[in-house]
């Protein structure tokens, strides 16, 4: 598609951290599209392993639009098109001959609203994924499997001895932290969450925050959210997107939380994050 709108290009180069087992994620002038409607024009942006990066912005700023497209969510919608790069340490998920399966194996998704499968016992959820990775263990391996992950979701101790009761009976907040640990269970580098909290209590939305800094060292983590003290606690980096009189969204500023939230150098993201419009 003819690109008709300048935008500033930006680029995140911050180091990955070392010792850390997530993997360091790209994107390169990622544009998208619905229809003909230009959602994102040209965003660039890295996300180091062993960082949480926090994308903000006010809604229809094209945000999720660009979380989706991390891990080849966006190629679902009929009328959607993008361009660009992802790349995952240096391999882009969209190059001819790369498998949606991997893509979505080694980047996993968190959504708004918790989606377990109700019906199906909380084990099994957490085992969910397997089956469609092709990933065989015998019962003991899943066993320790299960109980891995739960525990890295901040879930073992409240579930471990309902295992085999529906997904579905648990809160909230606990089926959210069951979407973590299915998501952990086929052994993404990545994690993206969609607002994970937004539809949760304080309680809950305090153990998810605590999750995602104890994830942090071996999944590298990339979260929307609307909330600015939920950026500000769990996120190293922060990407402010903005979509002004009808452009598509951009990012107007990027960098480390403490430096976005204390002295940004763009006014349109000192008024954001200090609440006076989004």
């Amino acid at each position: 598609m003819t690109d008709q709108t300048t935008q500033t290009e930006t680029t995140l180069h911050l180091p990955a951290v070392p010792g850390v087992s997530g993997a360091t994620l790209e994107a390169r002038r990622i544009s998208a599209w619905f229809g003909d409607h230009k959602v994102l024009d040209r965003v660039s942006l890295t996300m180091p392993a062993g960082l949480v990066t926090a994308l903000i912005g006010p809604s229809g700023c094209g945000k999720s639009t660009f979380l989706r497209i991390l891990n080849r969510m966006h190629e679902l919608v009929p009328s959607a098109s993008l361009a660009g790069e992802v790349l995952v340490d240096d391999q882009d998920i969209y190059a001819a001959g790369q498998r949606l399966t991997e893509a979505r194996r080694t980047i996993g998704m968190v959504f708004q609203k918790p989606n377990p499968f109700p019906a199906m016992s909380i084990y099994d959820n957490v085992t969910s994924g397997l089956k469609l990775t092709g990933t065989r263990m015998n019962g003991d391996a899943k066993d320790d499997l299960v109980e891995e992950c739960l525990a890295k979701a901040g879930l073992w101790k409240e579930v471990r001895d309902r295992l085999r009761q529906p997904g579905g009976a648990l809160s909230g907040g606990q089926q959210q932290r069951l979407c973590i640990a299915r998501s952990l269970a086929v052994r993404p580098k990545v994690l993206l969450m969609d607002e994970p909290c937004s539809a949760l209590d304080p309680t809950s939305t305090r153990r998810i925050e605590e999750t995602i800094r104890e994830l942090a060292h071996e999944v590298t983590i990339v979260i929307v959210t609307h909330n600015m003290q939920q950026a500000a606690r769990v996120s190293d980096q922060c990407a402010f997107f903005l979509a002004e009189q009808g452009t598509p969204g951009a990012i107007v500023e990027h960098g480390p939380t403490d430096t976005m939230f204390a002295s940004p150098s763009d006014p349109r993201t000192s008024d954001y994050v200090e609440g006076r419009f989004g």
